[in-house]
């Protein structure tokens, strides 16, 4: 059903997954499939990333079209919707007829409706599921999965994403994993400035950061920014700020999410002032060397240390 919380449990009845994509978010995704007793083929252009998916149990194809051969379920995790289209473009032909292709990554809403459209002329059931949970959360099988596309495809894609997620909402049609994923991190990358903004403004007026945590975590300011991945080092201990900024969501990707966000809105005419402020911080935390670090780390920037 539209716009409700999938409960989960129950045993999964598809089990020749092909996996597509196994790099940072991809490998442990697809590890915890196999840890599921899953069947799970994948591949990946980086032999790195072959190496460690091999090493959690995936057994590594030649190519992708090897990889679908025979597949029930194709899972995608790529960079942008062009690597998406081109994929879907590729394998579609050769999956078999009825298979089920879920694409994991977070892309443009009209590429990933464009590639809804290819499945559909395969006589294939898709499913754009994008999630939400960084690194740790697909190491941990705790991602939200986002997903937008048929009924009968959601249905037949829960008992696969239950192994890999906690949450699973459906939020309508094709597209719509996507357009929700970026309005939630167009609020999470501005709500993030703001956060940093606030603690770095704290610091100069003479607030310990744990004093400013204390009232901001309790009042009118929280946010999940502030709660749970606090920017500045002390309050939050898991959060990316006390080791080092070792990224859970780098910022490099934050950037390419919010650009996407600016994308949408320009396409539908919608006003999004402090969206477009937030591309703006985080193109310029890129620009300064901060791509690599967590996203949080745009503190630094404006403290002035990067």
């Amino acid at each position: 059903m539209v716009g409700r919380i999938e409960s989960l449990g129950g045993a999964a009845t598809m089990t020749h997954i092909a996996f597509i994509g196994l790099g940072n978010m991809g490998g442990p995704m697809a590890a915890n499939l196999v840890a599921a007793g899953h069947r799970v083929q994948g591949f990946d252009l980086s032999t790195t990333a072959n190496a460690a998916a091999a090493k959690a149990g995936v057994t590594i194809a030649t190519s992708g079209a090897d990889a679908v051969a025979g597949a029930d379920v194709v899972v995608t995790m790529l960079p942008a919707g062009r690597h998406v289209q081109a994929a879907w473009g590729d394998l579609a032909p050769r999956v078999k007829k009825g298979a089920l292709l879920i694409d994991s990554s977070t892309i443009d809403v009209d590429s990933s409706r464009k590639a809804h459209a290819l499945a559909a002329q395969h006589g294939l059931l898709s499913l754009d599921a994008p999630v939400s949970g960084g690194v740790g959360g697909a190491a941990a099988g705790t991602l939200t999965f986002i997903c937008g596309g048929a009924d009968d495809a959601f249905a037949a894609a829960r008992p696969v994403l239950e192994k890999m997620g906690k949450r699973i909402v459906h939020c309508g049609g094709a597209g719509a994993g996507q357009a929700a994923k970026l309005c939630n991190n167009m609020i999470l990358g501005a709500t993030m400035a703001a956060t940093a903004e606030a603690f770095v403004l704290g610091e100069k007026l003479g607030l310990t950061t744990q004093a400013l945590f204390d009232v901001v975590s309790t009042s009118s300011g929280q946010s999940w920014s502030t709660t749970s991945y606090c920017p500045a080092p002390g309050p939050v201990p898991a959060a990316p700020s006390n080791n080092g900024y070792k990224p859970g969501f780098a910022s490099a990707l934050m950037l390419k999410d919010l650009k996407l966000s600016q994308e949408a809105a320009i396409s539908v005419g919608a006003a999004t002032p402090m969206g477009a402020l937030a591309a703006q911080l985080y193109a310029l935390h890129n620009s300064a060397g901060g791509g690599g670090m967590d996203f949080s780390a745009i503190i630094e920037m404006l403290r002035g240390k990067s």
